[in-house]
């Protein structure tokens, strides 16, 4: 079934915000987030007359945007592989793999724990980013995620504790000089 342009519109301004804001959490880029929104937005329009109704409009949305963002930043991590021969020093490698960090939600002074943080979370498993993003950045009750990532309820909260841990791992090695003695 095709759908009126004022239906578009309609469907556009009413998930605009949370797919813009998803794609940001994936990719800490402005620029990046908005086109991975407009991504999202025409294989919303073309495929929609695909969408079964058996969960709801939101959640599609969301499984969409979660694969645009996925798909894109393979597709940026390709890229630099490409461009980048040869052996890379150690600083290079965390330079190249480092996200840009343009999060509007970030002060100035919070650019480098963010960072930290998003550099961090990057070294999560596609599945715990996901599960990680949609809980703690989106707000996302289990239940909403189960039906986004399509997994269980246990599932997810199990992807979400290993996230945390890892992440607690990850920073607390990174951070090991600031412990107290």
């Amino acid at each position: 079934m095709a759908l009126s342009p004022l239906q578009l519109k309609e469907i556009y301004d009413v998930h605009k915000q949370r797919v813009y804001s998803t794609a940001l959490h994936y990719t800490s880029n402005v620029e990046d987030a908005e086109e991975i929104t407009q991504d999202v937005f025409v294989k919303v329009f073309q495929q929609y007359h695909q969408f079964q109704h058996q969960a709801a409009l939101s959640t599609w949305i969301y499984r969409i945007t979660i694969n645009q963002s996925l798909d894109f930043l393979k597709k940026k991590k390709t890229k630099k592989h490409f461009f980048s021969f040869g052996t890379k020093t150690d600083h290079e490698f965390l330079y190249l793999n480092t996200p840009n960090c343009e999060h509007p939600g970030f002060k100035l002074e919070q650019k480098e724990e963010a960072k930290l943080l998003m550099n961090a979370i990057d070294m999560l498993t596609e599945q715990q980013k996901t599960a990680f993003i949609l809980a703690k950045l989106d707000g996302l009750s289990h239940t909403e995620i189960s039906d986004i990532m399509q997994i269980s309820i246990p599932a997810v909260e199990s992807l979400v504790f290993r996230a945390k841990s890892k992440l607690q791992s990850i920073l607390e090695k990174k951070y090991s000089h600031l412990r107290k003695k």
